[in-house]
This record gives structure tokens, C-alpha cells and sequence, in this order.
């Protein structure tokens, strides 16, 4: 098991700009809308139960695998084509920083544990940087497919905002 100064050092990082106002990838972050939109990796798709945006609020969503190789995918690996994810909001800053803890309850043979996820933004101009950071998995082969999964679900953001912006005209 890690030490604490060793998951902090093993933490996996991304960091995207985005031609975007800091509220406009704070809503897609902090909305049923917003993460409907765009969350999971390409392939899946999310239906979020609840949303309850404070600290200590709860996040429920459902996490399906909607394309057919994904679908055969997740029947190879005899894991369900939809699980309940769970998490809790432990930090929010106002289009700033958010801190979800998700619990990892799904994979087979594995205590529930704590995985953390955290998103910064930071404006500069008519882009927003944007750093997440997630914490290692205590299996290193689940740290790869979730590092995998957050590449590719973040290559689905610029068209939730194309999106967003084209219903808001």
C-alpha cells in the first residue's frame, strides 16, 4: 500500500486549454447537462441520478457502455455493460477548483476504495487551462485504463462546448 507523499508522487496529471470562459467548462464539470455531455470515455456514456453541488454533496451517475466494442469489450471482461458510480464532493472553489471522491466499488475481486479526482481552471485570455489530477489506482493496471479513459473522454469536451454554445444561440 502506498504512503501518502507516495500516491501524491504517482498521481496522474492532464492539462487541456480550451477556447472557453472559465463558466463555461465550470457547467459542464458541475451540471447533470454538463457531464451527461461529455463524461466516460468515448464509447460509454453517463446518466447521472443526482447531482447535490456543495461540500459533502453527493454525485450518482450511471456509467454504460454504449458503442459495440465497448459492449463486447465489457462481456470479455465479464463486468456489467452499466455500473453505479458513486462519488462525494469534498472541495469546491467557484470556477476555480472542484474535488470529487469517487468509490471505486465495480472491479472484480477488489475492496471499495477512495479514488480523488481534481479539476483546476485557470483563465488566461479567451482560453482556460485546465489541470486534473487523479489519483493513482491501487492496481497499476486500473491506473493505465483510467488514465487511458480520461484521455479519451477529455477528446470529447470541445464538442460539448460546440454544443453548448450553438443551443444557446
Amino acid at each position: 500500500m502506498l504512503n501518502q507523499t507516495q500516491r501524491e508522487a504517482a498521481n496522474i496529471t492532464f492539462e487541456r486549454s480550451y477556447e472557453a470562459s472559465v463558466e463555461e467548462l465550470w457547467e459542464l464539470w458541475t451540471t447533470k447537462e454538463g457531464l451527461e455531455d461529455w463524461w466516460g470515455p468515448e464509447g460509454f456514456r453517463v446518466e447521472v441520478r443526482s447531482l447535490d453541488l456543495k461540500v459533502g454533496g453527493q454525485l450518482f451517475y450511471a456509467m454504460i457502455a454504449s458503442a459495440p466494442e465497448q459492449v463486447e469489450a465489457m462481456r470479455r471482461l465479464e463486468m456489467p455493460l452499466s455500473h453505479a458510480v458513486k462519488g462525494t464532493i469534498t472541495e469546491i472553489v467557484l470556477h476555480e477548483r472542484l474535488v470529487i471522491n469517487h468509490i471505486i466499488d465495480f472491479i472484480p475481486g477488489v475492496e471499495p476504495y477512495e479514488n480523488q479526482v481534481s479539476v483546476e481552471f485557470f483563465p488566461q485570455g479567451a482560453m482556460v487551462r485546465m489541470l486534473i489530477t487523479v489519483e493513482p489506482h491501487k492496481d497499476p493496471r486500473w491506473t493505465a485504463d483510467a488514465s487511458h479513459g480520461w484521455k479519451s473522454q477529455l477528446t470529447k469536451l470541445p464538442g460539448a462546448l460546440s454544443r453548448r454554445r450553438s443551443s444557446h444561440r
